[in-house]
């Protein structure tokens, strides 16, 4: 059997895995691709690195972040008992390689919604274009209590 390396260090603000007891009524929770929309419409549209730099970017992934968080917990967010991945996509131009700067926006806006549920393992990835010319999108995956129905029909 061969050695594994050493655990990468986090180059952003989040941690390479996440291991959490499931208790029993406890449900996996996964939201879709949320992009930066207040009132139902897109706040920027663009790429980053031609149309928009990385602190507007990383807002807008802060953005897109508590969305996510609003379809996971439903309307509760103390149900949430621990953020366990999420993936930020990043819209980019050629070139572009500061994703993680992107995405720690998401990871912030998590810090400051619910400090006590952790960071959550994260995975920044650029792409070419998402849906209505966002420039990100963040999907969420957290464990929480349960839930009173199977889907929600905010998502």
């Amino acid at each position: 059997m061969s050695e594994l390396p050493a655990m990468p260090r986090p180059q952003g603000a989040y941690v390479p895995a996440v291991a959490e007891p499931i208790r029993t009524g406890d449900v996996l929770v996964a939201s879709a691709g949320m992009t930066p929309r207040r009132d139902g419409r897109l706040t920027l549209t663009g790429l980053v690195g031609r149309d928009l730099d990385v602190p507007a970017a990383s807002e807008a992934a802060g953005l897109a972040a508590r969305n996510a968080v609003a379809a996971v917990a439903d309307g509760d967010l103390g149900r949430v008992r621990r953020w366990v991945r999420m993936t930020v996509y990043v819209a980019c131009a050629d070139g572009f390689t500061d994703l993680s700067a992107v995405a720690d926006g998401a990871s912030a806006a998590l810090d400051a919604l619910a400090p006590g549920l952790g960071r959550p393992a994260r995975s920044a990835v650029g792409v070419r274009a998402l849906p209505g010319g966002a420039p990100v999108e963040v999907e969420l995956t957290a464990i929480a209590g349960e839930l009173e129905r199977e889907t929600s029909e905010h998502a």
